[in-house]
């Protein structure tokens, strides 16, 4: 399903309506996960016994978003991006500027925006993630859509055994730390590497006591978290898991997944692994979890392999909505998910300002006081709020506030941004 628009300069442009709408579900779906870090400890994120509860409601909570939200939007969203990468870079074919440096000037714009979003707003920014893992895949966009494929399951199946690799060498570390004939070297070690699967409560308090406070104390510890993700996560974990779902989002694309060319038949076989393997096979996982008490080393074993389901639920997420919008029911609800999803980037970016306000000292102060299923309420009113004011918005204006500064600085011209006359929202940067 798909609406032609005419773009500013004059070009029509078809404008898909199923990837907009699947675009806007993924970017509200993103914060039942990011609320836990953005309200809460950061590592209560991963542990739910770190902060914000761990028993009755906070518990399901947990339970519920660690099987079908947690890393699973994420993952949809960057396949997104993938394919974005390919629909936009099409769009340029015979443009000025053309493909290439339409695209290097996205990634650069991307990063620069993404560095202040992670320092000044949200420390689990993925703007910077997207911008490094973009350099990657841009040369092979227009590669067979098989070898897209394979290239994206080889990239996130190393990835896979990296991490399990890690959590064998972690595992012998905390033994030869614990042991009878533990050395002052090995208890050193055990003591520097645990800090990223039991960090201490100690942490926890400095980042509560550093939230609450004024502008300057959110920041510092602000910057500490983001930069720790940036030094040691970013460059061994999260760009290689995104280059290798951008991979898969491209293929998705080309065989037209996103563009409803797949057959009915074709959407209920993903539901059908998403549903009936993937996530039950994810809640096994959860469930391990739990039976260990959350214990550390356990917990950090477990979640690698999550990383093969996050994929297939998320996908099996995305066939649904788009097979609602394949049927044309329900078109209210279609519509703003499709005015959201064409309005993705400024919508993740203000949710951010939003729950900067609703959690820091200098706003309402709340960061650390709501447990986790309590932290639901904001989502619910984000939601609101993102399915309220994008389609109003996209009416009377070409594009959302910080897609039009994007696609003004990548042109380095400030675009047609109030629109002369009613009609469809022009296509994203």
């Amino acid at each position: 399903m798909s609406a032609t628009t005419t773009h500013p300069s004059g070009v029509a442009e078809d404008r898909h309506v199923s990837i907009d709408a699947v675009r806007g579900f993924a970017v509200l779906g993103i914060l039942l996960m990011n609320i836990v870090g953005m309200g809460l400890p950061a590592f209560a994120y991963v542990d739910p016994t770190y902060a914000g509860g761990s028993t009755g409601a906070d518990l399901w909570t947990w339970a519920v978003n660690n099987v079908l939200t947690d890393g699973k939007m994420r993952a949809l969203f960057t396949m997104l991006f993938g394919a974005s990468a390919v629909l936009i870079a099409e769009r340029a074919e015979g443009g000025r500027p053309g493909p290439m440096q339409t695209h290097y000037r996205r990634m650069f714009w991307l990063f620069v925006i993404g560095m202040a979003h992670a320092y000044f707003l949200w420390w689990g920014d993925i703007l910077v993630t997207y911008a490094l893992a973009g350099l990657f895949i841009f040369p092979f966009r227009k590669l067979d859509w098989r070898l897209q494929v394979g290239i994206g399951v080889a990239i996130l199946a190393a990835l896979l055994g990296l991490n399990l690799f890690e959590a064998r060498e972690l595992a012998a570390m905390h033994a030869a730390a614990m042991g009878p004939q533990a050395t002052p070297e090995a208890l050193k070690a055990w003591q520097e590497a645990s800090q990223l699967v039991a960090p201490s409560a100690d942490l926890g308090r400095q980042e509560i006591a550093g939230y609450r406070g004024g502008f300057i104390e959110a920041f510092q510890v602000r910057a500490l978290a983001a930069r720790l993700i940036q030094t040691y996560l970013m460059p061994t974990n999260e760009i290689p898991e995104a280059i290798g779902q951008m991979f898969l989002g491209m293929a998705l694309f080309r065989t037209g997944f996103f563009t409803l060319r797949w057959s009915t038949r074709a959407y209920l076989a993903m539901i059908a692994v998403g549903y009936l393997a993937a996530v039950p096979a994810t809640a096994w996982i959860a469930w391990k979890i739990w039976r260990a008490g959350f214990e550390p080393l356990t917990l950090n074993r477990l979640e690698d392999w999550q990383q093969v389901t996050r994929p297939m639920v998320g996908l099996a997420h995305a066939s649904v909505v788009l097979l609602i919008v394949r049927s044309g029911a329900a078109q209210a609800l279609v519509n703003r998910l499709a005015a959201a999803g064409r309005m993705a980037f400024s919508n993740y970016l203000m949710t951010s300002i939003i729950t900067t306000l609703v959690f820091c000292g200098f706003g309402l102060g709340f960061y650390g006081k709501l447990s986790r299923f309590q932290e639901l309420a904001v989502v619910a009113g984000v939601w609101v709020f993102i399915l309220a004011w994008s389609r109003p918005w996209l009416a009377r204006f070409h594009y959302g506030p910080f897609e039009w500064a994007w696609r003004s600085l990548v042109r380095w011209s400030p675009q047609p941004f109030v629109r002369r006359r009613s009609g469809p929202a022009a296509a994203a940067v």
